[in-house]
This record gives C-alpha cells, structure tokens and sequence, in this order.
C-alpha cells in the first residue's frame, strides 16, 4: 500500500510540475495584439510571428500598435529586442497597459522621438540599468478602454533613450513598487499589457520582437 502510495505521489507531483511548466510557457508566450489608430495620416502595422511586430508611419494622427499580454500583471517581466525603431516627430516605444478600478493608463518609456514626456514629478526609480523619472497626468474627455472619460496617467521615462538592436528587458514590478511607494496605485481589474510603439504627428518605422 506504501508502494502505490508513493508511486501516486510521484504521478501527482509530476502531473503538477507539467502543468507548472506548460503554465509558465504560456503566461511568457505573447497573445493580445494592439492595433490601435485615430485613423490619421498612413498607419502600416504587420503583426509578425511569435512576439514579432512591425510599424511603418507617414505624418499619423494618434497610434498604438503592439504586442503582449491580455491580461496584465503587476509583476511582469517583459523582454524585448528593437532592431529598429526610427521615429521622426513624436514616437515612444514603451512598455504600456491599463487597468481599472481605478482607470488608469500607464507607461515605462524606454525611447522616444523628438519630444520626452513629461507630467508632475514625484521622484524616480532605477531599474533595469537606468533611472527613469515618475509622472502622473490627467487626460480629460479622452479616449480610453473604456469610451471617452476623464483619467489619471502613470509614467516612468527613462533619464536616456536606451539604445536599440539588444535584447533587454523590462522588471514591470520595479516601476509599480516605486509608483505605489509615491501614492500612486493602479487598480484592483488589469486590462491587457503590451511593449508598444506609439506616434503622433509623425512618420517613421520600428521592427519590435517581443517575449
């Protein structure tokens, strides 16, 4: 009876480490594509294979085009690899996302084009080799996940574009304790999450794989 007993044990524990790993294979595996424009100006966005995505932009209005996770997670680790991201005017390639109760939009900015973004100041963090400084905004009747309303807006930009063409990586957590530590809290519902490139009046290209 001990026999089977332990042979059951065995069966289960590899049963769940199977799971375990099949889990984690999944959570790490990109699923939610974003693909989201004003509809001005030339958008051209091409959802590769696997985390692969690719974007070419002539004088935009407002896009977000992306790759990553439906649902969010406040301890994601994000990598990375952007062999190309050539903005001309306004372009961020950031890791991105929302949640709700309360709705908020929020970003780590890892690049940017002619124009850094900034908000009210409240400190900053080191993470991930660099020093990104923390905003808040407020965005008033603007779009959101949720139709237009009016909402708050978390930022981490980093002090110096990170250089492009390396595999990197973003510790998510790292941002969201040092928020947290300011007051800042995201909300209890997370929406999806993704390593994104956004325009805005301007033209240029980026090729982004993602995992």
């Amino acid at each position: 009876m001990l026999k089977l007993k332990k042979k059951w044990l065995t069966a289960l524990l590899t049963a769940a480490m199977t799971f375990s790993l099949f889990g984690a294979t999944s959570y790490a595996a990109t699923d939610y594509w974003q693909n989201w424009t004003d509809g001005g100006g030339t958008v051209n966005a091409t959802n590769g294979s696997g985390g692969n995505f690719s974007v070419s932009w002539t004088n935009s209005g407002n896009f977000v085009i992306g790759k990553g996770w439906q649902t969010g997670s406040p301890s994601r680790v994000v990598n990375y690899n952007a062999g190309v991201f050539s903005p001309s005017g306004n372009g961020y390639l950031a890791f991105y996302g929302w949640t709700r109760n309360s709705l908020i939009e929020y970003y780590v900015v890892d690049n940017w084009g002619t124009y850094r973004p900034t908000g009210t100041f409240k400190g900053t963090v080191n993470s991930d080799g660099g020093t990104y400084d923390i905003y808040t905004n407020t965005r008033y009747n603007a779009p959101s996940i949720d139709g237009t309303q009016t909402f708050t807006q978390y930022w981490s930009v980093r002090q110096s574009k990170r250089p492009i063409g390396s595999n990197v990586q973003i510790n998510f957590g790292n941002h969201v304790n040092a928020w947290k530590s300011k007051g800042m809290n995201l909300g209890s519902s997370w929406s999806y999450q993704a390593m994104v490139v956004e325009g805005y009046q301007s033209s240029g290209n980026a090729n982004v794989t993602v995992w």
